[in-house]
Formats: C-alpha cells, structure tokens, sequence
C-alpha cells in the first residue's frame, strides 16, 4: 500500500513539476520577446522613402492611355519584365504600377486613394472638364471642388477600375 502511495504521489508530482517548468519555461520566453522587441524600438530606423504604389486592374492598355492622357504621365521600363503589368512614372523616382496579373475583385472607396498635387489646379481641372472626365469633391457631389481647412482645393476622379485618384493645388 505504501509502495502505491508512493508510486500515486510521484504520478501526481511528475506532472505538476512538468507543468511548472513549461510555465516557467513560458514566462522566460516572454520576458525575452518582450526584450527583443524594446531593443528593436530603440534603433534608429532606417531611412526610407516613398516609391510605388501598385494598382490590380483589368485592362494595363487602358490604365496607361487613362494616366497618359488624364495625368500626363509616362510609362516607363518595368523592370520585372513579366507580362500584365506595365509602369508609369510620377517623377522624382515614384511609380505606379498596373498589374493585371492578378484575379479576384478588388472593392474599393473614396478613402483608399492616391493624391497628385499641381501648381496649375484651375487649368487641371479645365483639362477634366475638356475631356469630360466626371470629378467631385470628397462628400462625392459632381463638378465641385473641395477646400481643405487649410486652403488646398482638391477634386477626385476615377481611373477605369475605380480608382480614387485626388488631383489637389500646391500652397
């Protein structure tokens, strides 16, 4: 009897030490992702800079002619050499790029966009009223222009998947 008593104390015993170790063991590794990631916070980030952004369309032929003949943008090499996608350059080294490579809908609104800024914002907007390109401020009513709290006039238009694009003044 006492042999089973034994036997029964160390049965119970094994796993309770068994369960304090892993939790101990748990607390450890806690305790050192906590303190990988202090030290982490505490380096100097790197520099960085804004280069692309990267658009999923239908139809990249008509993307480009759209940015073209809208924005006056320039296509430009895509250095991934893979077909469906095709580069358009925004100057000071930034991009957009079309990729129609992959599938599945993309839903969009008003606040997922892109904003491109002009010194010439009247004749801008001249120009989508020429080629009859609907634009509208932020609260979506057409043909108007919006003014910022803190002076910038903007308007949005879509490119031909939807895209949000905001053209707004300069200071």
């Amino acid at each position: 009897m006492r042999l089973l008593l034994h036997l029964f104390g160390i049965g119970i015993l094994i796993p309770a030490l068994l369960v304090a170790c892993q939790t101990k063991t748990e607390e450890v590794e806690e305790t050192r992702e906590v303190e990988v990631i202090k030290e982490v916070e505490e380096q100097e980030i790197p520099d960085l800079y804004f280069n692309h952004v990267a658009l999923s369309v239908a139809d990249p032929a008509a993307s480009v002619e759209f940015y073209h003949s809208v924005l006056g943008l320039e296509e430009i090499t895509n250095r991934t050499e893979k077909e469906g996608i095709r580069w358009m350059s925004l100057g000071e080294d930034k991009e957009i790029h079309l990729i129609s490579t992959i599938e599945g809908e993309v839903v969009m609104n008003k606040a997922v966009h892109f904003a491109v800024t002009t010194r010439e914002f009247d004749a801008m907007v001249d120009r989508l009223k020429a080629m009859e390109i609907p634009y509208s401020d932020w609260p979506g009513e057409m043909n108007t222009v919006s003014l910022r709290a803190d002076g910038i006039r903007q308007v949005y238009i879509q490119d031909p998947d939807g895209y949000w694009v905001e053209v707004n003044s300069a200071e």
